[in-house]
């Protein structure tokens, strides 16, 4: 098996320097050095040829930025393994543990919150206002600008309004957009319409209400009682990843090794026909 490599044309000596590195342990450990291989041209034209070349490469990873993932998305006739945005939710039911709640929000969107992993938005059930008031308040004081709809904005007055389009927005940054719904059956709603199909958390002890969100919650990656930070293939022993596949191929969530190998079928026989 072997890699092309294609960086980003301001990136070219870093990734020359970094191609030499892994040429250099290939050629320590015995194996063929024309394994990993890097494109040296600054040419944009070079994604696209690529693109194309169905006979030689297998499949495409694209790491980078929107415009580039959804240019190799549209124009590729070579399997994509897309990881594009991470808007990612946690929803609080009325049957949660407040400090659950509050540590697991808290931690989904503050930990680091540049991550695909981190949480965009944050979904209360209606009949938990209590609890809302308790996260609200903590995310505020450690620093996250909160966009939420009028119900939140009238329990703190620090919360900003929140626009449509934040519902559908990936921050990357200290902000969560946070808003009521109607149970359960709401919070899927509104994740089906505006989720990237990344990670989902709810926060519960009710088990029955747990379950349904983990089976009619059509993400790569559905949580109970975690915080969505935890999505990553390390996290989840798969060891190195490439990204979190968002898709609907077999390689699913976390794309390790294991989920880069295909199969192929040895049978052994000692003169079987089939009828």
């Amino acid at each position: 098996n072997a890699v092309i490599l294609r960086g980003g044309s301001d990136s070219l000596h870093s990734s020359s320097a970094i191609h030499a590195c892994l040429k250099e342990g290939l050629e320590a450990a015995g194996l063929p050095t024309d394994a990993v291989q890097l494109v040296t041209t600054r040419d944009r034209a070079a994604v696209g040829e690529m693109l194309t070349m169905t006979n030689y490469i297998d499949i495409i990873v694209p790491r980078g930025g929107r415009s580039l993932v959804e240019r190799v998305q549209t124009e590729s006739r070579v399997p994509v393994f897309a990881h594009l945005e991470g808007i990612c939710h946690v929803y609080i039911d009325k049957d949660a543990d407040p400090q659950k709640a509050l540590d697991v929000t808290v931690n989904a969107k503050m930990r680091r919150t540049g991550i695909c992993g981190a949480a965009e938005t944050l979904l209360v059930e209606r009949d938990a206002e209590a609890m809302a008031i308790f996260v609200i308040g903590a995310l505020l004081d450690a620093g996250c600008e909160v966009r939420g709809d009028e119900a939140m904005m009238s329990l703190d007055d620090r919360v900003k309004p929140a626009s449509d389009e934040d519902w559908k927005t990936e921050y990357l940054d200290a902000i969560i957009s946070a808003r009521f719904v109607d149970g359960v059956e709401g919070a899927i709603k509104h994740i089906a319409e505006n989720s990237s199909g990344h990670t989902e958390s709810i926060i519960t002890e009710n088990h029955n209400t747990a379950e349904t969100f983990l089976r009619k919650v059509d993400s790569a990656i559905v949580m109970h009682n975690a915080s969505t930070q935890f999505a990553d293939g390390g996290e989840f022993g798969m060891g190195a990843e490439i990204g979190i596949a968002t898709g609907r191929i077999h390689a699913r969530g976390p794309v390790g090794l294991e989920q880069l190998t295909s199969f192929k079928y040895q049978v052994r026989g000692t003169g079987q026909t089939r009828p």
